[in-house]
């Protein structure tokens, strides 16, 4: 069946027949294309446009189609093209020439169209459904350390005290926005484009809305050019993949470096690490940093896709075959990323002893003193100067900042008075008590909204 060479009198060049099929990763969308198919000929026969009989047919064949495809019987033929050619002629061998009356009322333009849309829904709540597992495995571990403190870093370096806790919840923060990103993205893939035909419309009385309600569309596309082809809601979705991919880079690159022995921070399961072909002591975080590797992947998908659309004019061009291969691939990279690495957060064992042990080094409670002889009336700015020819002190002495004796901090400012030496790591954490500061108290209100987030959106 090549219903698309009538025009033509002679046979398409196997050349050209192997260039342009896209059979070989279309087939992805035959579930999409069954569903959408099932829809469009139970309107047709609603509105009259074929009988009650042939609707029937069609339908039953398209089921049958259906689990043939779903039990790994079906056959694909490279010669057909595509998948929606593969599955037209596999029904007008199981229905006859009625098998010619489901194309009634759309081109292949629509309807691939209207496949790459329900695939996207689909993968949109997949996506979403790992966004809160990982979500969730780093709430489970937040609550496990809401009393390990390790040093907050900025520019790599140590700067201030935080609980564990609220590190791991940045993330969830993060992730939470991936999540709204998604469900925007679906807000505008939710629009069904069945019945614009090839560019123009349809002359047939069609019920676009009872097919969007088959498909469980919100709405119908508003100008049949635009919606054959609109490819945003793939961009969209990619652009989304891409920033949470960022999100798992960053978190990734941290596992990478806590693992490492400099910092031994964290040791990940042995089920989610390898070993090395030579040196027999490695555990490496390979998972880790094939997250991070496979980031700039997805990066590529988005420009590559915002490239192919940057010069079509309306409406449908081949050029959109195009879009198939890396939306599959971002869609199975970020979920496969966003799978594995909740596991490993999951399985995980953070060292308590080594992150305070780092806590309590590198002068992290300067920032405290600071604050301390502000709070003493010492312009900040004069108590920031103050501060830091002390650490320069305490480094010449080899000493940490919180070593120091009051005889010592008096030196630099008759403010200090023995009351300095109250202030520690825990005082530190504590003070800050501010919406979003790390202080435990601030800390277990974000873990009980962050998990009254996860039960809202389950």
């Amino acid at each position: 069946m090549k219903a698309s060479r009538s025009r033509l009198s002679k046979p398409m060049a196997k050349a050209v027949q192997d260039y342009t099929a896209s059979i070989a990763y279309d087939r992805r969308l035959a579930p999409y294309d069954i569903q959408g198919s099932i829809a469009h000929a139970k309107m047709l026969a609603k509105q009259g446009i074929i009988t009650a009989a042939e609707g029937k047919r069609i339908v039953q064949g398209l089921e049958a189609i259906g689990k043939e495809i779903a039990e790994g019987r079906f056959t694909y033929r490279d010669e057909l093209e595509d998948i929606h050619l593969n599955i037209e002629s596999r029904l007008k061998e199981l229905i006859g020439d009625a098998a010619g009356k489901l194309h009634t009322a759309r081109s292949r333009n629509d309807q691939v169209a209207l496949d790459a849309r329900l695939f996207v829904k689909d993968a949109i709540a997949r996506t979403i459904g790992r966004l809160y597992t990982l979500q969730s495995a780093l709430v489970a571990q937040a609550e496990r350390h809401t009393k390990t403190v390790l040093p907050g870093y900025t520019h790599l370096q140590r700067g201030q005290p935080v609980l564990l806790a609220h590190h791991l919840l940045a993330y969830f923060e993060m992730l939470q926005r991936d999540v709204g990103r998604f469900v925007d993205c679906l807000k505008r893939t939710d629009v069904m484009p069945l019945g614009s035909g090839a560019l123009a419309g349809s002359p047939y009385p069609l019920d676009r809305a009872f097919v969007a309600r088959e498909l469980g569309f919100s709405k119908v596309s508003a100008n049949s050019m635009d919606a054959v082809s609109d490819r945003d809601f793939v961009i969209e979705y990619e652009a989304a993949a891409a920033i949470a991919m960022m999100h798992l880079s960053r978190l990734a690159e941290e596992l990478v470096l806590w693992s490492s022995s400099e910092f031994r921070f964290v040791e990940l399961d042995d089920a989610y690490t390898t070993g090395s072909s030579i040196m027999p002591q490695k555990k490496n975080p390979d998972i880790a940093e094939l997250a991070r590797g496979k980031t700039g992947r997805v990066y590529g998908r988005l420009v590559a896709m915002l490239t192919l659309m940057k010069g079509l004019p309306l409406a449908y061009n081949r050029d959109l075959q195009e879009d198939k291969e890396g939306l599959f691939d971002t869609v199975e990279t970020l979920n496969a990323t966003l799978e594995v690495l909740a596991e490993a957060i999951a399985t995980a064992h953070f060292n308590e002893k080594r992150m305070s042990a780092a806590a309590h080094g590198g002068h992290l409670l300067a920032t405290d003193y600071a604050d301390y002889l502000a709070m003493k009336g010492v312009p900040f700015r004069e108590a920031h100067g103050i501060i830091g020819e002390l650490v320069q002190y305490a480094i010449a002495n080899s000493k940490d900042v919180s070593e120091l004796t009051p005889a010592e901090f008096q030196k630099f400012s008759e403010r200090f008075g023995p009351d300095v030496l109250k202030i520690n790591v825990r005082t530190s954490v504590d003070s800050r008590k501010v919406i979003g500061g790390t202080a435990t108290a601030s800390v277990t209100k974000a873990l009980a909204e962050a998990k009254r987030a996860l039960h809202g959106a389950r």
